[in-house]
């Protein structure tokens, strides 16, 4: 099957969505994206070219010749969520571009006449009028659209993530495959990342520089070890509490400076996961935030992939957006079984 379907992956990040699509045997051949700290880790892990390149300027041309010769072509497009997401929650976004990037999307549908596209977003999107815009116009190409909100532990990603997940075909009817990981069979943060030697607060293995923890200030060293696996900064004593969350406006923020169970999936990554206090973060036994290379397993990406050249520098905000804002490789899984399942029948 690895030939029958070619794929370009817009805003293809450091490739999870990539990744997922070619271990089931998609052929995505080409990636997209304006952010040039994703050329190296899309190309050195995965077979597609890497293009870097706004959307605005990506011509059809261009998709065109990347996708030459597949009889079914795919393409994708998960476009930078910030501005539907809930972390925006009350703040004006009329003037982010991201927010117009779905009709330049659907810009090259209509250019490329792809037979198969799909995308995956915050569940959120699906509330805008933007989002009623791209689907009424991919129905108008001829498009079979279907698209549903999708808890990602359903499906074998060790995280408690809710995304939206779009399908459409010209082929006929298409669905997204039935979940695989019933309630009580989730994959854990210890399915994900048990296996890994410990390490400290500011320390980094000397085998897996990948595998470095945040160093952690001594009020915060004291937070940690006073915070208990799904508890809360509530369990702290009161000289511990940050002042923001003694104002009934942060009283409500429980999940800040708290820690992943280990039986539980992990919650959604964001690109700033490294942080403890940016969210429930922290080891579920150890005093620090989780480790890059933590965060990369828990978003599925294989131990060997590689994010930066040997003996390159690269900062923590990059890695952090690196991994936190790839689709989880699992999820991409999930998206190409479906996809080929429905070749299999209409194709």
């Amino acid at each position: 099957m690895k030939e029958t379907i070619a794929a370009v992956d817009l805003f293809c990040g450091a490739g999870g969505l990539t990744k997922g699509l070619e271990k089931v045997g998609v052929d995505v051949r080409l990636g997209v994206d304006i952010d040039p700290t994703c050329a190296y880790p899309y190309e050195a892990n995965n077979e597609a070219r890497f293009l870097l390149k706004p959307v605005e300027r990506v011509s059809a041309p261009e998709l065109l010749e990347a996708l030459n010769g597949a009889p079914y072509r795919l393409l994708a497009g998960c476009a930078p969520c910030q501005p539907f997401s809930t972390y925006s929650q009350g703040k004006d976004k009329s003037s982010d571009h991201r927010w117009h990037l779905l009709r330049q999307f659907a810009r090259l549908v209509r250019e490329t006449e792809p037979e198969l596209v799909t995308m995956e977003n915050v569940p959120r999107l699906a509330e805008q009028d933007i989002f009623d815009e791209f689907v009424a116009k991919l129905r108008r190409l001829k498009f079979h659209v279907s698209y549903r909100t999708v808890h990602c532990a359903d499906y074998g990603v060790p995280q408690q993530r809710q995304r939206l997940v779009l399908l459409a075909s010209r082929l006929g009817p298409i669905e997204l495959i039935p979940p695989t990981h019933a309630q009580g069979k989730h994959r854990t943060v210890q399915d994900a990342i048990g296996k890994l030697p410990p390490i400290e607060a500011g320390e980094t293995h000397e085998r897996d520089p990948l595998h470095q923890a945040c160093s952690l200030s001594p009020i915060n060293l004291e937070r940690i070890k006073a915070s208990v696996p799904g508890g809360s900064w509530r369990d702290w004593d009161e000289r511990l509490v940050a002042a923001c969350h003694k104002r009934s406006s942060g009283k409500k923020y429980s999940s800040i400076y708290g820690r992943m169970c280990w039986d539980l999936p992990a919650p959604t990554l964001t690109t700033q996961f490294y942080n403890f206090g940016s969210g429930r973060y922290g080891h579920p036994e150890q005093d620090r935030a989780i480790s890059f290379r933590e965060g990369a397993l828990i978003q599925g990406f294989p131990r060997n992939y590689r994010f930066f050249e040997p003996g390159e520098r690269i900062g923590r905000n990059e890695l952090g957006r690196l991994i936190g804002n790839a689709v989880p490789v699992r999820l991409g899984e999930v998206i190409g079984r479906s996809i080929l399942k429905h070749v299999g029948e209409y194709g």
